[in-house]
């Protein structure tokens, strides 16, 4: 193991979470994990954001070792479907369970491989004790619904039905918690997953597959239940192209999702996109700093920009914009930026030095469509800074039409701008964009707040009042509009989407009447 890995007790938490190193004949142990044992395998390298350290090695799974697991998870769904729903709760709530005993081995990699706060990575961690517990109770609730018949003697219902398996692609800026959004309640639905995690945080999804195939063998209980495929694009296409998974869920950029999206319904299957985000906050003249402030700044540069629901555009009616704008580039200035697994400091790295390259790119082009830079960016070096990712949140004056301000940058780039006259303009820049996650108005105006909420306010699929962008709870449904995709993922009805409507009409009488009054006599 890398002397540089041990002096973050990162050997630590990596043995608590199963992972160990092996001796592969280097001057260091390297991590492998593979389904297959074919010896020439690609290699998934996972390198730390933190300091540009290897944490270890990942083999890729192959097209033997995927049809395996396709097999393994289909034997498994037909034992899993049949036992009660409550029952399948009962393991959700021991695998959450067994995440409060590991959240801080579990959210320590997290920070460290993905490279978010270690706070935020700890509470990446309790988002996934949160839907395990709110799909413990959703377990009893999987109700169908009685219908009434226009015919007498009849009965109409409604009922729900496991799909079977179910595939998962996520990213890696969550890590764990979106896979984990989606398992629990595909779970308890009584569907199987296949999992494939972001091939930059393979680690990660290794942890999470070893806590659940505690759990699984515990209860005696097959081990497909849970499954994991590592692997860059193919081992996605895989999943896409199988027409023995009837649901896809995705989670990644509008590219990826324009593909995903497209394969799937090719083979008339399902799937659940969410996608990018282009999120604004409209703060008007009644708005309260004490509240817009901490809300704008967590929201633009928390896990470094690269959250889905991150800040990136501030929309400030002109009667209070100097007033705003100095008070964010005030705040900006208190931003301590830094190894994420000391508490002490605000922002972490961006995930690599592709990411960073496009937020210098974004920044250059900014300024080229006229934008005005109010707090300076730019790549920090020297000690501290070796891996290369860490970067300066900038805050840059803008118009909404600039083709960058159109554009998603994960990165911890805000763009503020003006608005005037009435909050319908507001509005109309907020919606002005391709894409339709989050959405936040900061007001103490009931009228403004509840024409934001409207038909004719936010078109995103959340919407906030007094509170910024992210963070979401797990209560919600979790998803957005347009170019996001309009998936729905964690709390409130999303659970339908793992399972199969079906409608049943009971006839109970001693005839057979037709509906409409049709009349078939024989």
């Amino acid at each position: 193991m890398n002397a540089a890995i041990n002096h973050f007790g990162i050997e630590d938490a990596l043995n608590k979470l199963g992972i160990k190193a092996v001796n592969d004949g280097s001057s260091t142990g390297i991590l492998h994990f593979s389904i297959g044992n074919d010896k020439d395998i690609h290699l998934i390298e996972s390198y730390s954001p933190v300091n540009g350290k290897l944490i270890g090695k990942v083999k890729s799974s192959t097209k033997a070792d995927y049809d395996k697991i396709i097999t393994s998870a289909t034997t498994a769904f037909k034992v899993w479907r049949d036992v009660p729903a409550p029952q399948r709760g009962e393991i959700v709530r021991q695998f959450g369970n067994k995440l409060r005993e590991l959240k801080q081995p579990l959210g320590k990699l997290v920070s460290y491989e993905m490279g978010k706060s270690l706070q935020e990575g700890y509470g990446e961690v309790q988002e996934m004790i949160d839907i395990c517990d709110f799909a413990v109770g959703l377990s009893r609730q999987l109700n169908g619904q009685v219908i009434p018949s226009e015919r007498p003697g009849h009965i109409m219902r409604e009922q729900w039905h496991p799909l079977g398996i179910v595939g998962i692609i996520s990213a890696f800026n969550f890590p764990v918690a979106v896979w984990s959004w989606n398992t629990a309640l595909a779970w308890i639905c009584g569907d199987v997953c296949i999992w494939k995690p972001s091939e930059k945080a393979p680690l990660c999804g290794i942890a999470c597959q070893n806590i659940i195939a505690e759990i699984l063998k515990e209860n005696n209980l097959p081990e497909g239940i849970s499954c994991l495929v590592n692997g860059d694009y193919k081992v996605g296409e895989y999943l896409t192209t199988d027409d023995r998974i009837p649901l896809v869920s995705a989670t990644g950029s509008t590219r990826m999702g324009r593909i995903v999206g497209k394969t799937v319904a090719e083979r008339f299957g399902k799937s659940l996109l969410e996608l990018g985000g282009n999120n604004a906050i409209i703060i008007t003249p009644t708005a309260d700093l004490k509240v817009v402030v901490p809300g704008a700044v967590f929201g633009a540069v928390g896990a470094c920009g690269q959250r889905c629901t991150s800040t990136r555009r501030l929309i400030i009616h002109e009667s209070v914009y100097n007033t705003v704008k100095d008070a964010i580039v005030g705040a900006y200035k208190q931003i301590k930026i830094g190894n994420p697994l000391d508490e002490t400091n605000h922002v972490g790295p961006l995930i690599d030095t592709e990411a960073v390259n496009t937020y210098v790119k974004a920044i250059e082009k900014a300024k080229a469509e006229g934008g005005r830079i109010l707090v300076e960016g730019g790549v920090l070096e020297g000690e501290g800074y070796e891996s290369g990712c860490y970067v300066k949140p900038v805050i840059i004056e803008a118009e909404n039409h600039f083709e960058i301000v159109q554009h998603e940058t994960f990165a911890p780039i805000l763009y503020i701008m003006k608005y005037t006259g009435e909050l319908e303009n507001a509005i109309a820049l907020q919606n002005g964009v391709a894409q339709g996650l989050s959405s936040a108005i900061m007001t103490n105006d009931m009228k403004e707040a509840e024409k934001f909420l409207s038909y004719a306010g936010s078109d995103c699929g959340i919407a906030n009042v007094n509170i910024g962008t992210s963070g979401a709870e797990i209560g919600g449904a979790f998803g957005g509009e347009k170019e996001t995709g309009g998936g729905r993922e964690s709390g409130s009805d999303a659970w339908k989407v793992y399972m199969r409507r079906q409608t049943n009409t009971i006839n109970y009488s001693n005839e057979l009447p037709l509906a409409q009054g049709i009349k078939f006599d024989l």
